[in-house]
């Protein structure tokens, strides 16, 4: 082949390659790549320390995870939380005990015997547990669950002052406030249950027995996945002022079954956290209350204004304040809230409760008739606990450390954080607060390191109306029977490494946390209708991220 033919087959290549790359020698526009769409997560789907510097990252995976000191506390505030830690394992016995005085007191009747018998490890307890082929069980030591009782009031209170004893819940004659199943030597006066020789069994009751049951129920998501669902049933027999007697008796006499009688039955929840929840500026909690739904979004936060005996202790004149702690938000401060449970779940005295729970009903009186030396003051005319014991139990609740998020970077969880806000929980599980900077906290000095700490425990420490599924009908100060006070979320992710036979929501019913969302109404019922439309998968990247907090 000669060199011109050789230059022709060659430019017929070049030309045919250039043809084939997008025609005749002209250059084609190249698009710019597509990036993909930028993915928007909440703020706090990034957030690790939930409780600011009172933060704990060395408790992410221990069962011991709510139980842990704020790391920020000076050595001096450390050491008055470990003096608490121990005051909060105390086990206490009945009066007298000669050999360790410090710890009798116990009672006369009570619900349990030392605090963490309600808060295991600091967190939630166990509900009580039906053995297979029994339908119910009677409710006897260990258990970390009570009633509330009082009477049912003649009409609905909705701003509390000292003529209607600021909206308080009606003590039940000879009763008062509290049911107590349990009771020390002989502290129950069964009169008509006695011996050949006239004594009275020595059984350890209390003011009632109180039988634990399950209701069952089947709730079924729209891609057909069903749940089954259970409801404690709580059945009240056998009190002290009619033995033997219950609601279905021919003549019901006793006091405690009358028909005006209310039982609230309460789960003991976890305690970490609460110096900052306590911190929180009054005006922020109350600026996100909506009394009257005036966005028409369908969520109405109440504050619950209440009974603060410190305020009263000291002499102000209308001793009331913003309620915080407890179920219904029934307490103001941590103080109350722990000196309370000292008093009323084991019975212990103590400086701001110096009476027994007890005082001046017919048990009591009888057992003081027998008992004489067990009057609930010690030998030197003070409470069974001192002041010293007292300032470390609330110091040792005020101060434990929240744990901090886990998983954080997972595109589950992250994607959960987004189905979260998608179905509106935020509306009462507000994310972020920001503590207080100066003042007093249940009547003493915040210490500095509950000071502007931003945190995000997702709640808004407000009463809503969660549907007659969960309500128990019992008024407390301006809560109704249906109203609760929003859980926190901090923590809750490690509630069954903690304890895995915890339970969720006031009476324990829920086992895990899906569970208790379904049980979610009245105001949240929009949102608990959002999370079941979401897919299976939706629906495990939201519990992810529940779990992640």
């Amino acid at each position: 082949m000669s060199k011109t033919k050789i230059h022709i087959v060659i430019a017929c290549i070049v030309t045919l390659g250039i043809s084939a790359c997008g025609g005749s020698g002209e250059k084609k526009e190249t698009k710019p790549p597509v990036n993909p769409p930028v993915v928007e997560y909440p703020e706090y789907a990034d957030i690790v320390l939930l409780g600011g510097e009172t933060t704990t990252t060395e408790a992410s995976n221990s069962g011991h995870g709510f139980s842990t000191p704020a790391p920020n506390l000076s050595q001096n505030n450390l050491d008055h939380h470990l003096e608490g830690d121990l005051a909060f394992e105390t086990t206490f016995t009945d009066a007298p005990n000669t050999e360790h005085p410090e710890l009798d007191g116990l009672g006369p009747v009570f619900n349990n015997i030392n605090c963490n018998a309600c808060h295991q490890r600091d967190g939630r307890n166990s509900p009580p547990r039906i053995p297979a082929g029994e339908n119910r069980i009677l409710l006897g030591t260990g258990a970390g669950i009570f009633l509330r009782i009082s009477k049912a009031p003649d009409q609905e209170c909705t701003e509390g002052n000292s003529n209607n004893n600021y909206c308080a819940p009606i003590p039940v004659p000879n009763f008062g406030g509290q049911l107590f199943h349990r009771g020390v030597v002989n502290a129950r006066p069964d009169w008509d249950s006695v011996d050949d020789k006239g004594n009275r069994p020595n059984n350890f009751k209390g003011q009632a027995d109180v039988y634990f049951s399950y209701h069952y129920k089947d709730i079924t998501y729209p891609d057909g996945t069903t749940v089954t669902l259970k409801k404690p049933i709580f059945e009240v027999e056998n009190p002290y002022d009619a033995p033997g007697e219950t609601k279905n008796s021919p003549t019901v006499t006793s006091e405690l079954l009358q028909d005006d009688v209310l039982f609230g039955w309460r789960n003991g929840m976890p305690v970490f956290g609460l110096g900052l929840l306590e911190a929180i500026p009054e005006s922020a909690i109350v600026a996100n209350a909506d009394t009257t739904d005036e966005d028409n979004d369908g969520i109405s936060g109440k504050p619950n204004y209440v009974f603060d005996k410190i305020k009263a202790d000291a002499g102000v004149e209308n001793p009331v304040s913003l309620g915080r702690f407890g179920w219904k938000a029934n307490t103001p401060s941590v103080r109350i809230q722990s000196l309370g449970a000292l008093r009323g779940d084991i019975g212990i005295t103590n400086p701001l409760f110096p009476a027994e729970s007890v005082a001046n009903t017919h048990l009591h009186n009888v057992y003081l008739s027998e008992n004489p030396n067990d009057t609930g003051v010690g030998p030197d005319g003070l409470p069974e606990a001192s002041q010293e014991f007292s300032d470390s139990v609330v110091f040792y609740s005020e101060t434990l450390a929240v744990p901090a998020r886990r998983n954080v970077s997972d595109s589950d969880v992250r994607e959960g954080a987004r189905f979260f806000e998608q179905v509106n929980c935020i509306s009462c599980h507000t994310p972020k607060f920001v503590t207080k900077s100066s003042g007093d906290i249940g009547g003493t000095p915040i210490i500095d390191e509950l000071k502007n700490q931003t945190i995000y425990p997702f709640t808004d420490m407000l009463l809503h109306d969660m549907g007659e599924e969960l309500a128990d009908g019992r008024p407390d100060f301006l809560a109704n029977g249906s109203e609760w006070r929003t859980r926190p979320l901090w923590g809750i992710g490690l509630t069954h490494t903690v304890n895995p036979l915890a339970g969720f929501l006031h009476d324990g019913r829920a086992a895990s946390i899906e569970e208790a969302i379904l049980w979610h109404g009245g105001e949240s019922e929009k949102s608990k209708n959002g999370f079941m439309s979401l897919s299976a998968t939706e629906r495990k990247q939201l519990l992810k991220f529940v779990n992640s907090l």
